[in-house]
């Protein structure tokens, strides 16, 4: 199945939005009941539709073309981490987030205590529940 697939971080030149929060792993693309990937943004509140696409990659470029590119790594707004930001290890899909310094929902970086690890957490019944420290992002 496609959302399964890895998630290109560029694709013609351009950085792509990635999206933890979407099942297609992109931000402003769908995957409409038909099985083919809708594109879309907001202009002053109201949905702009840019298309119908055949992979959720061609839709995340129609975005990236009409919103402009992602911030690269570093850059406001941009994911702030020491290596480059995979989207699939493992065989697993990691959940990608533009907000975490990381890169990566629920992983943070330790204090000088821990040796400067990494470690995961998540939300479980309402409590924060922390899963263990890592000596890379990836591995959190």
């Amino acid at each position: 199945e496609e959302e399964s697939a890895s998630v290109a971080p560029v694709a013609r030149g351009l950085r792509l939005h990635l999206s933890c929060l979407s099942s297609t792993g992109y931000t402003g693309v769908r995957k409409a009941p038909s099985g083919r990937y809708e594109a879309a943004h907001r202009v002053n509140g109201r949905k702009v539709q840019l298309g119908s696409f055949d992979t959720a990659v061609e839709a995340a470029v129609a975005y990236a073309r009409a919103v402009g590119e992602a911030p690269a790594a570093g850059e406001v707004g941009g994911v702030a981490c020491e290596a480059a930001v995979v989207s699939e290890a493992g065989g697993m899909r990691l959940h990608l987030s533009r907000r975490a310094r990381t890169g990566y929902r629920g992983v943070y970086r330790g204090l000088a205590g821990h040796g400067g690890r990494f470690y995961a957490q998540r939300c479980v019944d309402g409590k924060s529940r922390q899963l263990g420290f890592f000596d890379t992002a990836v591995e959190a």
